[in-house]
């Protein structure tokens, strides 16, 4: 068995005194491991850094074994980031709760275009907060957990209107349709529903997210806490705000 793709690495371990077990997102494929001979040395060791691209080459005697892999880089982002602990945060945000997240060996070919161009983005310096917000919705909708926004679940009404999110549908909610529920409801921030993109507002979609990944996802993944790395980024963007 034998095929090639290419991802980004997604996290890596010790594999006895000289291997590594590296799990990448790959285009094809999935979210994949495989073993690294050799993956602990000094030149395998800054290319198996979570948010780098690689070429792989992942192979087995039989397809239910984990195989090895074969690594190459294409981007090296981890090590273009380092500098700015805000851009690492999100890094390794984005590669902790996608490897939390999605199942192993299942194709999601457009969700790793955007993790993808997240990642670039994060190394680019340029929207990438608009970018984190809206990746950890398509993270829940591929989940299958999609966020409806599109009106509100009550009247109909659609955006400018729209303010909350209930918190056990999913669905969009008006501030008339809310009424005296408004403070059971979560938040809607103006940015998912065409608004501008505001620290502010980042924040509060990421708090939104975080609840159903908290409350809703995690618990379907055999009620795992939601990855340390996710909360260091939140924290960080917080402290920009203040």
């Amino acid at each position: 068995m034998e095929w090639r793709d290419e991802g980004t690495i997604l996290a890596v371990r010790p594999h006895g005194e000289t291997a590594a077990i590296a799990e990448v997102l790959t285009r094809d494929h999935g979210r994949h491991l495989g073993i690294v001979h050799g993956g602990r040395s000094r030149t395998r060791t800054p290319i198996l850094q979570p948010g780098n691209a690689v070429a792989v080459t992942w192979r087995a005697r039989l397809d239910v074994h984990m195989g090895s892999l074969a690594v190459e880089p294409l981007r090296l982002r981890a090590g273009s980031v380092l500098s700015d602990p805000l851009r690492l945060d999100a890094l390794s945000s984005v590669c902790a709760v996608a490897s939390f997240v999605l199942p192993e060996r299942e194709p999601v070919a457009a969700f790793h275009e955007r993790t993808e161009s997240l990642c670039d983005a994060i190394v680019a310096g340029e929207g990438w907060l608009h970018d984190y917000a809206f990746w950890e919705l398509a993270l829940l909708e591929v989940s299958g957990l999609r966020l409806d926004l599109s009106a509100c679940a009550v009247t109909g009404a659609e955006a400018p209107d729209l303010s909350y999110v209930s918190p056990r549908t999913g669905r969009a909610v008006s501030r008339r349709g809310a009424g005296d529920w408004a403070d059971r409801l979560l938040p809607l921030p103006r940015m998912l529903v065409g608004g501008p993109t505001t620290l502010a507002d980042v924040i509060a979609a990421l708090d939104l997210t975080g609840h159903f990944l908290e409350h809703r996802l995690a618990p379907s993944l055999g009620d795992r806490p939601l990855p340390a790395a996710r909360g260091r980024f939140v924290e960080a963007v917080r402290r920009e705000r203040d």
